[in-house]
C-alpha cells in the first residue's frame, strides 16, 4: 500500500495507547512513559479494559469511548486481543496502528493474518508487530520502548532490528546527530521497508536515509522504492547475514557462484544504494550525512600539523579509490602568503607542528575556497606548543560559518587523542569527527563512491553497434518442447539451438548414437585437420567431466571409436540410472590466445534471475572471480559487470596478446539478459567457457536448467526490475505524416534534448507549469531513465526524419492506482491531432495496467489542452490551492 496514510502514523496529531500498564518495568509502562516524557503536544489517550487510571491518567475501556479519534494507536496488549483491537480502531476511523507486541505468528490461520485482514477492511495501516516502535522528534513522538528520545535532525532510520534502532539512538545522542524519523518495522505485516523508503524519499526534512536490512519481502516493490529514493538522496544500507549462502544447492557453476549475500549486493548496487559492512561504517556515514551534504566527487584536501599523518591519510585515500586534490595555483600562492615557508607546498597541506588556531583557520579558509577539491579533512596531533582543544574550537567556528555559503563543502575532522573539550567543540558545531585518519577517510570514501555510483546510473547508455534481434519465438519453442517432454534440462543440441536463436556464436554440435555414427559425423572435421571432442549425451548427466564423459583432442577415426566406447562404458558404470542417448561430437576450436570466461543466469529465491560473469574454466569455483547484476542489462551495465572482476584485465591487450574484440563479451551479456526477460522458464544457465579473443566470442559449452514459469510479480514473471515493455510499439494515425511510437529508453536522451530545444518557450511553460532556463543532464535523465513498474513514457517519431515529434507520459501513485499524465508535442506539429493520438495511447496503456484514473494539472490559459481533455472524457474542476491551475481527471473504469 506504500505511503497511503503514513503521514498519520509518522506525524500524528493525536495518539492512544492500547494496553498501557501500571506495573513498573512492563512494556506498557515503558511506552506510556516515553510518549508522555517526549512532550507530544496532541491529545493522548489510554485504553485498558481493567484499570480505571494508569500513571495518573484516566483510561477508557474501548477506543470508541475516547473523546477524540486518534490518528494512531500504539498497541502493547497480548497478541490474542490485537485482531479485535485493530477492527475496532478501523471502525472508529483510526488511520494506523503501531503494534509493539510480539507473538502474532505468521501465515494462514495466524493472529497476524486476522489482524492484517481487519486492518485492510478499513484502510488502517500497520507498523510491526514485534517492533521497537516509532520515534519522530519533530512531532515529539516517542511511541516505543527505546531508552532515550533522539534529537531532531535530517536523517531517517529504517530498521528491521529494534536493537539496531536503539543502538543508533544511543550512539547519536552525544554527537548531537538528529533524526527526522526512526522506524522499527518488526515483522512488516503491512508497512515495509519499501513503503518507508517511498515516504522518506518525498520528505523534505530528510536529507539521507539509513537502512538496516535483514531480508527483502517483495523484490520488485523494494527495487522500485530504493531506485526512486536513491535518485533524490543518499540511502545507506547495512545488510546482515553476509556469510550465509543460498538456501538451495546450485546445480550449475553459475548458481554456485551466486551466493545469497552477493545477490543482495548486486540489488543494492543496481538501485544506487550505498552498502556498508557494519555498524561502525553506518555510524561514520551518519556522522557526515547528519551534519553536511555529500561531496560532489572524490577529491579530498587534507590539512594537518603532522606530515607523516597526512601521508598515511593520502595512502589510505588512494587505496580506497579516492583522489588527493591538487591545489590550484591560486590556492598555493595564497597559502604561501599566509603560512610559514616550511609548509609542505602540496596536498597534504602540512602546516608544521607548532601550528595554532590562527594558522589552521587561514589554511582552512583557503582550502574551502579552492574549486579543485570536493571536501576537506582537518587533522591534528596534539603537541606541547599548541592547544588542540583551542584549535578544534577555531576549526569548528570556521566550518559553521562556511555552511552559510551557497555550495558548502563537507569538512571532516580527525583529532588524534582528542580530549573532551575538542570533541565538545566539534559536536557543538555539528562537525563530523573521527578518532583516526583511517576512519575519517573511509567515511569520506563511502559517500564519494555513492556519488560515483549515482553518476554512473544516470549516464546515457552507449548505443549497441550490432543490431541485435533475437528469435524469441524459436527460443520459446525449444523450451516449451523440452518442458512438454518432462525435461528439467535442455540437452546440448537444444542448448546450442537456443544460443543460436539469441545470436550467440557456439561451436558446431552433432549427435551420434554409436561409434559408427560418431565417426561419420566427425569426418568433415578430420578432413580439415581439426581434432574433435566427444561428450556423453544424456539428459540425466549435467556435469559430464565428473563421470569421465568427455574426451578431448581426438584426431582420427580409430581414436574416436575407442573414445566413444570408453565414454559409454564409464557413463553406464557410474550412472546406471541415467538415460544415455549416445555422444556429442564437436570440433575443437584452437584459439591459442583466447581467454575463458563464464557467463550465466542464476535463480535467486528473492530477486529472481541474476546475471553472473567471471573467470571461466573447470576451476571456476576455486578461482571465485565473479560479479553479479540484476537483469535487464544494457551495454553500460554489462561493461560495469565485467569491470568488477579480475579477469577484466585479461580481456585487454598485454604483451603479444591482442585485446578481445571490443564489447563482444558485454554484448553477449546483454543477449543473455534478454533471454532471461523473454524466457522465464530458464531457472539456471551457464556458458562455461565462453572463449574470447580479437576475433570475437564462442560458446564451447552451455547448460540450461528449466522449469514452468512462476508468476512472482503482478503482471510479470520473476524479474525484480520490470523490463523494457517492447510489446508497446506501433504506428499512430496522424494527419499528413507517418508516426511510430515506442516506450522511451535511456539512450533517447540526446534525441529528447534536441526535441526540447525545438519547443517554443510558451509551450514549455504550459507543459512544465513554469519557466525552464536550461535542460540539464540530471533533468533529462529523469525523463528518460524510467522504472517501468511505476512510470511510462511513449516517444512518437516522425518516420521521415526519425526526429521526436511528441512525448506522452504517466507516473503512478504509490498504490499503482492513479497516475498523473503529461503530454508535449513539437511546436511546429501542433494542430495535426498528434497530442490527441498520444493521449488515446496513454489511456489504452493505463487501462491495460489496471490503473483506475489519470489525473493532471493544466494552466487555465492552456485552452487547447483543456478542450482535448473534455473530448477525451476528463472531468474538469478548479484547483483549491492555485486559482491559475485547473484539475483534470479521467476515470478509467468506464
Amino acid at each position: 500500500m506504500s505511503v497511503y496514510r503514513l503521514d498519520h502514523l509518522l506525524a500524528p496529531q493525536s495518539v492512544a495507547l492500547v494496553g498501557g500498564s501500571p506495573r513498573p518495568g512492563s512494556l506498557g509502562a515503558a511506552v506510556l512513559h516515553n510518549i508522555r516524557s517526549a512532550g507530544f503536544a496532541g491529545p493522548i489517550g489510554i485504553v485498558h479494559p481493567r484499570h480505571a487510571e494508569i500513571a495518573g491518567l484516566r483510561t477508557h475501556r474501548r477506543i470508541a469511548d475516547l473523546s477524540f479519534v486518534p490518528d494512531v494507536i500504539v498497541v502493547t496488549t497480548p497478541a490474542a486481543a490485537i485482531p479485535d483491537i485493530v477492527a475496532e480502531a478501523g471502525a472508529a476511523g483510526v488511520a494506523g496502528a503501531i503494534i509493539i507486541s510480539a507473538g502474532l505468528g505468521r501465515g494462514a490461520g495466524s493472529i497476524a493474518e486476522e489482524t492484517n485482514h481487519n486492518a485492510r477492511a478499513h484502510g488502517l495501516r500497520l507498523i510491526g508487530p514485534n517492533c521497537l516502535g516509532v520515534m519522530v522528534p519533530r512531532a515529539r513522538l516517542n511511541a516505543g520502548f527505546a531508552a532515550h528520545m533522539p534529537g531532531d535532525g535530517h536523517l531517517a532510520l529504517i530498521s528491521q532490528s529494534g536493537a539496531i534502532a536503539a543502538a543508533m539512538v544511543e550512539w547519536a545522542a552525544p554527537k548531537r546527530i538528529g533524526f527526522s524519523g526512526i522506524v522499527s518495522v518488526g515483522d512488516q505485516l503491512d508497512v515495509d521497508v519499501a513503503d518507508l523508503l517511498d515516504f522518506y524519499a518525498l520528505d523534505g526534512r530528510t536529507r539521507a536515509i539509513l537502512l538496516y536490512a535483514e531480508q527483502v519481502k517483495d523484490a520488485r516493490k523494494f527495487m522500485s522504492a530504493a531506485r526512486a529514493a536513491a535518485r533524490v538522496k543518499p540511502v545507506v544500507v547495512v545488510k546482515s547475514g553476509r556469510m550465509a549462502q543460498g538456501a538451495k544447492a546450485a546445480a550449475t557453476h553459475t548458481g554456485a557462484l551466486a551466493g545469497a549475500d552477493a545477490v543482495y549486493d548486486a540489488a543494492f548496487r543496481r538501485a544506487g544504494l550505498l552498502r556498508v559492512i557494519g555498524l561502525q561504517d553506518l555510524f561514520d556515514c551518519a556522522s557526515i550525512l547528519g551534519q553536511s551534504r555529500p561531496p560532489e566527487g572524490s577529491r579530498l584536501a587534507i590539512l594537518t600539523n603532522g606530515g607523516g599523518l597526512g601521508i598515511l591519510a593520502i595512502d589510505r585515500l588512494v587505496e580506497l579509490g579516492g583522489t588527493p586534490a591538487d591545489l590550484s595555483p591560486e590556492t598555493a600562492a595564497h597559502l604561501d602568503r599566509v603560512l610559514p615557508p616550511t609548509w609542505s607546498k602540496a596536498n597534504p597541506v602540512d602546516i608544521v607542528g607548532d601550528a595554532d588556531g590562527a594558522r589552521y583557520a587561514a589554511a582552512l579558509d583557503a582550502l574551502l575556497a579552492d574549486p579543485a577539491s570536493d571536501a576537506v579533512l582537518v587533522m591534528n596531533v596534539e603537541t606541547a606548543v599548541a592547544d588542540a582543544a583551542a584549535i578544534a574550537a577555531t576549526v569548528a567556528t570556521r566550518v559553521a560559518a562556511h555552511r552559510e555559503d551557497v555550495a558548502p563543502k563537507p569538512v571532516l575532522a580527525a583529532w588524534i587523542g582528542a580530549d573532551r573539550d575538542a570533541i565538545a567543540a566539534f559536536e557543538s558545531a555539528a562537525v563530523p569527527h573521527f578518532a583516526t585518519d583511517d576512519e575519517a577517510v573511509r567515511a569520506f570514501m563511502h559517500l564519494a563512491h555513492h556519488r560515483e555510483a549515482l553518476s554512473a546510473l544516470s549516464a546515457v547508455p552507449p548505443a549497441i553497434a550490432e543490431t541485435f534481434t533475437p528469435d524469441a519465438a524459436a527460443g520459446r519453442r525449444i523450451v516449451e518442447a523440452a518442458l512438454a517432454d518432462g525435461r528439467t534440462w535442455l540437452d546440448p543440441l537444444d542448448a546450442a539451438a537456443l544460443l543460436s536463436a539469441y545470436r550467440i556464436p557456439t561451436v558446431p554440435t552433432l549427435a551420434a548414437h554409436d561409434a559408427d555414427e560418431a565417426v561419420q559425423q566427425a569426418e568433415p572435421f578430420f578432413a580439415q585437420k581439426l581434432p574433435v571432442a566427444a561428450k556423453i549425451l544424456s539428459r540425466d548427466i549435467v556435469h559430464k567431466s565428473d563421470i569421465g564423459g568427455v574426451v578431448l583432442g581426438i584426431t582420427d577415426a580409430p581414436a574416436l571409436r575407442e573414445a566413444v566406447a570408453g565414454i559409454l562404458e564409464r557413463a553406464q558404470r557410474h550412472r546406471p540410472d541415467a538415460r544415455i542417448d549416445g555422444v556429442l561430437i564437436q570440433p575443437m576450436i584452437v584459439r591459442p590466445k583466447a581467454r575463458e570466461v563464464i557467463l550465466g543466469i542464476a535463480d535467486d529465491p528473492t530477486f529472481g534471475p541474476v546475471m553472473v560473469f567471471g573467470h571461466g574454466g573447470t576451476a571456476v569455483e576455486i578461482i571465485d572471480d565473479k560479479a553479479l547484476a540484476l537483469p535487464p542489462l544494457d551495454l553500460a551495465l554489462a561493461r560495469d559487470l565485467i569491470e568488477r572482476t579480475r579477469v577484466a584485465k585479461l580481456l585487454r591487450a598485454y604483451r603479444d596478446v591482442p585485446a578481445v574484440k571490443p564489447d563482444e563479451v558485454a554484448l553477449t551479456l546483454v543477449k543473455l539478459s534478454q533471454m532471461a526477460v523473454d524466457l522465464p522458464e530458464i531457472r539456471e544457465l551457464d556458458i562455461n567457457p565462453l572463449i574470447a579473443d580479437e576475433t570475437g566470442v564462442l560458446a564451447l559449452d552451455a547448460r540450461f536448467a528449466i522449469a514452468p514459469p512462476q508468476a512472482l510479480f503482478a503482471g510479470q514473471t520473476r524479474l525484480a526490475i520490470r523490463p523494457y515493455p517492447s510489446a508497446w510499439q506501433g504506428d499512430l494515425d496522424v494527419k499528413d505524416m507517418h508516426v511510430t511510437y515506442r516506450p522511451i529508453r535511456p539512450e533517447d536522451e540526446p534525441a529528447l534534448r534536441s526535441f526540447l530545444d525545438t519547443i517554443d518557450a510558451a509551450d514549455l511553460r504550459l507543459r512544465f507549469l513554469g519557466t525552464l532556463k536550461e535542460f540539464t543532464h540530471p533533468f533529462i535523465a529523469r525523463l528518460t531513465q524510467l522504472d517501468y513498474a511505476r512510470s511510462m513514457a511513449f516517444v512518437a517519431y516522425e518516420t521521415a526524419t526519425q526526429a521526436i515529434a511528441g512525448v506522452v507520459r504517466l507516473h503512478s501513485d504509490s498504490l499503482y492506482e492513479t497516475a498523473e499524465y503529461a503530454v508535449l508535442v513539437r511546436s511546429d506539429l501542433k494542430g495535426r491531432g498528434l497530442g490527441f493520438a498520444l493521449m488515446q495511447l496513454l489511456i489504452r496503456y493505463a487501462r491495460a495496467e489496471g490503473l483506475t484514473a489519470l489525473t493532471g494539472q493544466v494552466l487555465n490559459d492552456n485552452v487547447a489542452m483543456l478542450q482535448m481533455c473534455r473530448e477525451l472524457g476528463f472531468t474538469v474542476s478548479a484547483n483549491a490551492d492555485d486559482p491559475s491551475v485547473t484539475e483534470v481527471r479521467r476515470d478509467l473504469r468506464s
